[in-house]
């Protein structure tokens, strides 16, 4: 059985949906999950925030966080969580942002992605993977494969 299956299985017994915030990965979790027939049943929404702009507008990120933080930080993907859940019907919230690559900076290196993990109960989760200058597609691929895993494994 599939991740995705998995949760979709699991957030349809326990009657909550999910809302995916993403930037670099560009609606791939969503996707993940909508390939799936029945998904409606679990997937409420996705926001697919590539830009700065975009952040703010649409879960709320506080432009201060960004110019402080910048994108790739764990407090923009505790934002980004809490403002799909927030602009959203969802029970539970996940956000992705990083360097997919090519490139990156000594400061923030390529394949550093960042995640946070929201639900209406306060539970809200973050952290950072170092995947590693793999390449774009694979690491967009395992931050798509590790959101799903945080999905499986939200309270």
């Amino acid at each position: 059985m599939s991740l995705a299956v998995e949760i979709l299985d699991r957030y349809k017994a326990e009657g909550r949906m999910i809302a995916t915030a993403e930037s670099c990965t560009g609606g791939m979790v969503s996707a993940a999950l909508t390939d799936i027939a029945g998904s409606s049943a679990v997937v409420e929404r996705g926001f697919v925030t590539y830009t700065n702009l975009a952040k703010q507008q649409m879960l709320g990120v506080k432009a201060e966080t960004l110019e402080s933080v910048g994108a790739v930080s764990e407090e923009v993907a505790r934002e980004m969580a809490a403002g799909a859940l927030a602009n959203s019907a969802a029970q539970v919230a996940v956000s992705i942002t990083g360097i997919a690559g090519p490139g990156g900076s000594d400061h923030k290196p390529e394949g550093r992605v960042c995640f946070g993990i929201a639900t209406e109960a306060g539970y809200l989760h973050t952290e950072t993977i170092e995947f590693g200058a793999l390449g774009r597609d694979m690491v967009r691929a395992a931050a798509r494969d590790h959101a799903l895993a945080l999905l499986l494994s939200a309270p």
